[in-house]
Parts: structure tokens; sequence; C-alpha cells
């Protein structure tokens, strides 16, 4: 599905750029950098495409920081019969690379966050003395590419050792 923010004047979710080749009668993708979706240019008509974004591992050391792209942005709650998004619960923040932040906050930056944009993400803190196997609470600093804008969040509603 294209995202209704794709039109002939913006016709990627980010502002990576694709370089596309032909070579005997077959069309050959070459990439500078990988998108999620977009539009392309074909015989005067525009197509939609899609593929996987390439994401670097997410950081697993306190300041260590890695470029992936804005897989899905929505409310933290969803209505568990229809799936339909409740708005007022919050925001949340899928990334390609698996990281899901989440706030019991409406989050105008991330509100704002277009899929497959491009940001980075930094690990800013883990938390200690968590029971085996509890990773929640861990907390990371996420930077948007377009907007130039950053939020911190957690990437869980409680902290290891919680509800």
């Amino acid at each position: 599905m294209i995202e209704p923010a794709l039109s002939a004047d913006r016709p990627y979710t980010s502002h990576e750029i694709l370089y596309i080749q032909m070579a005997g009668g077959r069309i050959v993708k070459k990439f500078k950098h990988v998108v999620s979706t977009g539009l392309i240019a074909l015989s005067g008509s525009l197509i939609p495409f899609t593929m996987p974004a390439l994401s670097a591992p997410p950081p697993v050391q306190v300041g260590k920081c890695a470029d992936t792209f804005i897989k899905t942005v929505g409310t933290r709650l969803v209505d568990g019969s229809t799936g339909a998004p409740i708005e007022g619960s919050g925001t949340s923040v899928e990334l390609t690379n698996g990281i899901y932040l989440v706030s019991y906050d409406e989050v105008p930056t991330l509100k704002q966050a277009i899929v497959g944009e491009k940001v980075n993400v930094c690990l800013v803190s883990i938390p200690k003395n968590c029971p085996p196997g509890d990773n929640r609470g861990r907390t990371y600093r996420l930077f948007n590419y377009r907007t130039r804008q950053t939020v911190t969040l957690p990437d869980s509603q409680h902290m290891c050792g919680g509800a």
C-alpha cells in the first residue's frame, strides 16, 4: 500500500535516491540508498514499488547509534476487536531494525514522521538490576533526518520488573 504522502512531487517516503538502469529490455535496479516505499516514473506513468529498507542492527551499548527507517507510527493503544487506533492513548513508533518506542503522551515530533523516513537511533540508557530475561526499559534517542527533530523515548510502557 502506498502512503498518502506520496505524489509526483514527493515520490519517496524518505530522501534517499533511487537509481534505475535499463539493460537488455529489462529494468536493472541499482540503489545508492534503499527506501521502503515510493513511486517510480516509467514511460510517463507513476508506478508504486515496495522493498525492504536496509537498517543497521539496533545499538546494544549506551552511546552507540544506528541508522534505520520508520516502519510504523501510531497510537500507543489499539482497539482489541477492531484494531482501530485509540486516539489520545499516546504515541508509538516501530523502526525497521526492530526497535519499538512508546509514550503515554501524544508526541508531535513522531506524529510528523512518515513511514520509510531515515532516522538515527541511539541507545541512551539500560536499566540495571533487571530480572533475567526482562529487557524492558531501554531508552533511545531518535533523530529524524528530514524534520531535524529529536525525541527520547523508552522501548516499553513499563520498566523491567514492572507490570
